[in-house]
């Protein structure tokens, strides 16, 4: 028997087990019904379609190269990437047998709530949802945030840097790429999937034709391969050589997330226990080499570090780029390189659109009856995406202020790796016979790869938290604490002073589970 009848026996089996009870729907919805959940989805993404989206969530490298380079040069760029990637992909793993078994657009705070003990289940599953949701959120803001000031950096480039456009003007476009996305997003699924494969052409095509640039047109300037791989500078403001070299891996962490949007767009493709988990595999293993072949090319671009920390441009990829091709050229695939940048926004926030609408169908957002809404025209969660975009908003006012922004990077990826790790945690403690295997299983090697899972995100969360200095004022502060807090504060006490009295965790909204696939049809 080949490894692919092997699979689609074990699928068969799966499905069978979950299921077997369940013969009025289909296999997917079926499985949708044993977990409570009523179809309201069309299932027209592919497999290849979500696994370009969780692709195009996670490949955001615009910010990698002047983070990594601010933070230990060459070094930095290179072995600060590279060395994250492997607990990573531990987290990847451990999240990819989640989404397997449980193929829901709840995602990590469903599985939260059934692998934790009776009694703390509701409570494990609020404090993953207002996590993740806190991450999706801000990522969608410091995503288009970063595609308003590629904007203007490719404005004072074309205008030999007669105009530079500060805080305001910066927000006002941010607003209208958030708006473009909202109407994107608002899309039928049909429309959705089709536009995933013009993101990966784009994405992809993008980011080699960089690679190639990179070091083609660098021509006698690259500097040397001793120096592209072993040069080390600290520009952090710690005299610890040692600890600089660690906050070097927070870095890649902000492109390094959002590879669950795979888990919360289940709902809408078929095979969700076999598409769920190759794609977010998939898509964070693309995302790994891509993301290391460019760095490592930007490393033999970058002939100064000093000299590119200290542009004027908005980002310093920008001059990187400036440097290497000259005006048009730089302005040339700086073009390219905004539309990859808008295209993941739009990825994010479909992302982040289903989780709010999974978390308001459960009720546990404020205003949850207007957010689990389906527009009956398009069958997506309209109402929901539209939230995701005023939120941004808002957090994009923290622009004003160049330390709150880096900031609220840093929060985004706290929020996203504290809901990665919360589910995977129970799974390794007193979830570990309580998950039905779905397609994709780890088998006794779960334990040792979730835990490396959780103490890297705990290793990691820790060093986020961190500013990038050693001596601090109110302008170079991190205040993704502060951020982070807020809204924990918020969860907290919603919960102690009324949520525990009646969120009981994921809500079934399924009661005859025999019913007919029509009931997808009616809006909720």
């Amino acid at each position: 028997m080949s490894e692919s009848e092997k699979l689609d026996d074990l699928d068969s089996k799966v499905l069978e087990i979950h299921t077997d009870h369940l013969p009025a729907l289909n296999a997917d919805d079926a499985l949708l019904a044993e977990l409570g959940y009523k179809a309201e989805f069309k299932r027209e993404f592919s497999v290849s379609s979500i696994m370009v989206m969780s692709m195009g969530c996670v490949g955001h490298f615009d910010f990698l190269i002047p983070s990594c380079v601010g933070i230990g040069g060459h070094v930095g760029m290179v072995w600060g990437w590279l060395i994250p990637c492997f607990p990573v992909m531990t987290v990847a793993l451990s999240m990819a047998e989640l989404a397997s078994s449980m193929p829901t657009s709840a995602g990590l705070y469903y599985f939260s709530a059934k692998l934790a003990p009776p009694r703390w289940a509701p409570l494990a599953s609020w404090i993953t949802g207002w996590a993740n949701v806190t991450g999706q959120v801000t990522l969608v803001c410091s995503i288009d945030f970063t595609c308003a000031q590629m904007i203007t950096s490719a404005i004072t480039v074309a205008t030999d840097g007669a105009t530079v456009l500060g805080a305001g003007p910066t927000y006002g476009i941010l607003l209208a790429i958030l708006v473009l996305h909202g109407l994107v997003c608002s899309a039928a699924t049909s429309t959705l999937a089709r536009l995933n494969l013009f993101y990966v052409v784009v994405n992809v095509g993008t980011t080699i034709a960089a690679i190639i640039t990179l070091l083609v047109c660098s021509g006698d300037k690259k500097v040397s391969t001793r120096d592209a791989f072993t040069l080390f500078e600290n520009n952090t403001g710690w005299t610890n050589n040692g600890w600089a070299f660690l906050l070097a891996f927070t870095a890649p962490m902000w492109t390094l997330t959002g590879y669950d949007s795979a888990a919360h767009i289940s709902e809408e493709v078929a095979g969700a226990a076999r598409s769920a988990p190759t794609a977010i595999l998939l898509g964070v293993a693309g995302t790994q080499i891509l993301g290391w072949l460019l760095l490592i090319a930007a490393s033999f671009a970058t002939a100064s570090v000093t000299d590119l920390l200290a542009t004027n441009l908005p980002l310093p990829m920008g001059q990187l780029f400036l440097n290497v091709l000259g005006k048009k050229g730089m302005l040339a695939i700086w073009s390219l390189i905004i539309v990859v940048q808008f295209v993941t926004g739009a990825a994010q926030g479909v992302d982040a659109s289903r989780v709010v609408f999974a978390f308001a169908r459960d009720n546990a957002l404020p205003g949850s009856r207007w957010w689990k809404h389906v527009n009956s025209r398009t069958q997506t969660p309209v109402n929901a995406v539209w939230f995701v975009m005023g939120c941004a908003a808002l957090c994009g006012l923290l622009g004003f202020s160049t330390a709150a922004l880096s900031s609220l990077a840093g929060a985004s990826v706290i929020g996203l790796y504290v809901s990665y790790a919360a589910p995977i945690f129970l799974r390794i403690t007193y979830g570990r016979h309580k998950l039905i295997p779905g397609v994709f299983t780890l088998g006794k090697w779960y334990m040792p790869i979730g835990i490396v899972a959780v103490t890297w995100v705990s290793f990691i969360v820790v060093l986020l938290f961190f500013p990038a200095s050693q001596t601090t004022t109110a302008q170079d502060m991190n205040y993704a604490v502060a951020i982070i807090m807020g809204v924990f504060t918020f969860a907290s006490l919603s919960w102690v002073l009324s949520a525990h009295k009646w969120f009981n965790g994921p809500i079934k909204t399924i009661n005859d589970p025999t019913q007919s696939e029509n009931s997808k049809e009616s809006a909720y």
